[in-house]
């Protein structure tokens, strides 16, 4: 049966699982995406395997854990030799673009040590993560003592520069900034202005701005090779602060009240309890902050739906829903001040899960349309899922999630009894605080359809939590000897994830089936005593006149 000709992989950066109708939210009506998942499979239980973007994306874009690729924070490097979605999908015929955010940091050293040269083809790739980049844009254009956050340059800015907005850096002067009554600008930095509007048309702002990119990459792949296209939205990330009409459409009405509870203060693990105190912590446990910020993170979200229904609107009046796979996702969430916390960084569902949606076209998906999957899903299943839809095998040697194909499909597939994630929290100032070495300032979660256990290196007891008695994961059980059977069998499969087969990725199971035995194919025979043990001809290279010398006279 046919296939989906292409794929469009839409990831927005810092999506909440919940802020979607789809998924319960009370206030915030999703249409479009809803109307995506009433159509695909919707996954409920969807991991990423770091809640952070940088280390978020690189095992997405690699199908790799964290503890395998190695770039475990924002702005470390992914190493050079890594494989990613592009470099594979490229091997079976198909393109692979980016319209979009990646927040990759290349290897530059590495590249200059192989003499790969940035603006080369390959080198390109290197630096985008694998893609061809159709527009890459990732959206972090701060500014400060120490300079440029990016210092790469920044289509938005040009194109907003050739929209008429003036300045060096109109991202932030226009699209993430208000106006004061005094007009002065009024920094999105700043989460007193979320409720602002932004000082920019709408039709310029961010989301519609890709929007455009994403349709004008569409219309000119059209009769050509199959792609997957990577539609990287730089929303509702921060700053918090929405063009008119999103930032007054909700109020303080539409905020639910906090998922926190005073027990989580008293005596916290140390992490846990570092995080609290951090700057962020703070600002979203003061009095009215959530109140003036979730409203513009609604107002975000709100503006990324109504985007989706234009994008899902041309594809249809043009025939490219009929032949697009659709996926939409979030590489993480945000507290937005549960458990006292703000951004995302932990463990907890409201930053370690996040929303996965897919619409499959194909008449083999029909009997799975606005199905909901409940099995535990890892994000850097989606990369072997690309592959196995284009019926290609998965090169289960380098990517280590599992293809979602049977799922789409209504089959139930043996499956993962649990699921990993990992933070790596060196550089920030809470393991300074704590007094850990950076090889030590690191978290593993493993989490099942009940239990959610994280590891922490560096001498710290674990964490425990038991979703089914305490979904709001309030109290921690970590310390609580009556739990001890269960942190023991969580250890157990912390270290059956250890000793997993990560670093063997240049040869496959079926290269070493088909290798063994074999040197003695090629003249190496060792532990032969007579030759009477072997064929002859294995010989035959050995046997003969012995020659004579050569003269030393």
């Amino acid at each position: 049966m046919a296939r989906a000709r292409n794929i469009l992989f839409i990831m927005f950066d810092q999506l909440r699982w919940d802020y979607l109708s789809c998924y319960g939210h009370p206030h915030l009506k999703t249409p479009n995406l809803d109307r995506l998942a009433a159509r695909g499979v919707r996954f409920t239980r969807c991991y990423v395997q770091s809640p952070v973007c940088g280390a978020s994306r690189m095992s997405t874009y690699t199908g790799r854990y964290v503890h395998s690729h190695g770039a475990s924070y924002n702005n470390y490097p992914l190493k050079v030799g890594e494989e990613t979605l592009g470099d594979h999908l490229r091997k079976i015929g198909v393109e692979c673009w980016l319209v979009g955010k990646t927040h990759m940091k290349a290897d530059a050293e590495g590249m200059r040590r192989l003499g790969l040269a940035p603006d080369s083809v390959i080198g390109a790739r290197v630096a985008d993560c694998g893609f061809d980049a159709f527009v890459r844009e990732d959206g972090l254009i701060g500014e400060g003592p120490a300079g440029l956050y990016d210092e790469k340059p920044s289509p938005y800015n040009e194109y907003l520069n050739a929209k008429g907005y003036g300045g060096r850096n109109p991202w932030h002067d226009f699209a993430n900034s208000g106006v004061t009554p005094e007009g002065e600008i009024a920094s999105g930095w700043l989460t007193k202005n979320a409720g602002l509007p932004t000082h920019i048309h709408e039709e310029d702002s961010e989301t519609p701005w890709l929007t455009d990119r994403a349709i004008e990459f569409m219309k000119a792949r059209q009769g050509g090779a199959p792609w997957v296209c990577h539609l990287s939205y730089i929303k509702p990330h921060w700053p918090y602060i929405a063009p008119a009409p999103y930032n007054a459409m909700y109020g303080p009405e539409h905020v639910a009240p906090p998922i926190r509870d005073e027990r989580e203060r008293q005596n916290p693990h140390p992490i846990y309890g570092a995080f609290m105190s951090n700057q962020i912590g703070r600002t979203f446990s003061r009095e009215g902050v959530r109140e003036t910020v979730i409203p513009a993170y609604m107002g975000l979200i709100k503006q990324c739906d109504d985007q989706m229904g234009r994008l899902f609107a041309w594809m249809e009046q043009t025939g490219a829903m009929e032949e697009t796979m659709i996926v939409a996702t979030s590489d993480h969430g945000d507290y937005l001040g549960d458990h006292w916390l703000g951004e995302k960084d932990l463990f907890h569902e409201q930053s370690v899960k996040v929303p996965l949606i897919i619409h499959d076209p194909s008449p083999e998906a029909d009997r799975t349309r606005g199905a909901v999957c409940e099995e535990l899903v890892e994000q850097i299943d989606l990369a072997a899922t690309f592959i196995d839809h284009y019926r290609a095998a998965v090169p289960d040697h380098v990517l280590e999630g599992r293809s979602l194909t049977p799922f789409l499909r209504g089959e139930t597939p043996e499956w993962r009894d649990f699921a990993v994630s990992e933070y790596d929290y060196s550089i920030s100032p809470m393991a300074g605080a704590l007094g850990v070495a950076p090889r030590d300032a690191r978290l593993f979660m493993i989490a099942d359809k009940r239990w959610k256990f994280i590891h922490a290196e560096g001498g710290f007891r674990p964490m425990l939590f038991d979703m089914e008695t305490d979904p709001e994961e309030y109290r921690d059980l970590g310390d609580d000897p009556e739990h001890a059977d269960i942190i023991s069998m969580m250890y157990e499969r912390l270290a059956r994830w250890a000793r997993r087969l990560s670093q063997r990725t240049t040869m496959s199971e079926a290269a070493i089936a088909a290798g063994r035995g074999k040197t003695a194919e090629k003249g190496i025979l060792i532990g032969v005593h007579d030759g009477d043990e072997l064929p002859a001809r294995y010989q035959d290279a050995y046997r003969g006149p012995a020659r004579p010398l050569p003269d030393r006279a």
